[in-house]
Formats: structure tokens, sequence, C-alpha cells
């Protein structure tokens, strides 16, 4: 199985992982049963976006606009960063 996300994949978070704010630190963890990662700015604004209706291209498409950013260059980041929790099972994806 690859863990690379198609332009029209619908990633979403599944049951049991949700993003929390960090009380102690500051910012957005990413909780899931037994585990949790903590969120830099971009982890947050990346899965703020997450919702499961909105497809893999719609999403880099948002963050591109919002940071006026190359769109290319959000794509490669965005792919990596989900292909990582994808592979922890921190994400799911449908089609």
């Amino acid at each position: 199985m690859t863990l690379a996300l198609a332009p029209g994949d619908r990633p979403y978070l599944p049951r049991g992982v949700r993003m929390r704010p960090d009380h102690v630190r500051g910012g957005q963890v990413l909780l899931a049963p037994e585990k949790a990662v903590a969120l830099d700015p971009i982890g947050e604004a990346i899965l703020s976006r997450v919702n499961g209706q909105a497809s893999f291209a719609e999403i880099v498409d948002d963050l591109a606009a919002t940071y006026s950013a190359p769109r290319a260059q959000i794509e490669g980041d965005v792919q990596t960063f989900l292909q990582g929790l994808r592979a922890r099972v921190f994400l799911m994806v449908r089609p």
C-alpha cells in the first residue's frame, strides 16, 4: 500500500484521534489512544483543513492561497506531513 495521497483523496482523522489545545506548552497537540504529537503552526494549519470532506488538492489549494506560497512547494510539504501521519495511523484516507 502506498501512503501517498492522490489529488482526490479525502483525508480524515480516524475515531479516537483529535486535535486539542495544549494548555501547558501552548499550541495544539494531536491525540490518539496512548499517543500524542505536538503540532507546530504548520501542522496546525494543515490539520485544521482535514475534515473528511476536503480533498487533498483542495487542502493544498487553500493553503497556497492563504499563505501566498507556491502550490508545488505547499503540495510537497503537505504530502510529506500527511504521509507521516498516515504511516503512524493518525490519519486515514477515503477516495
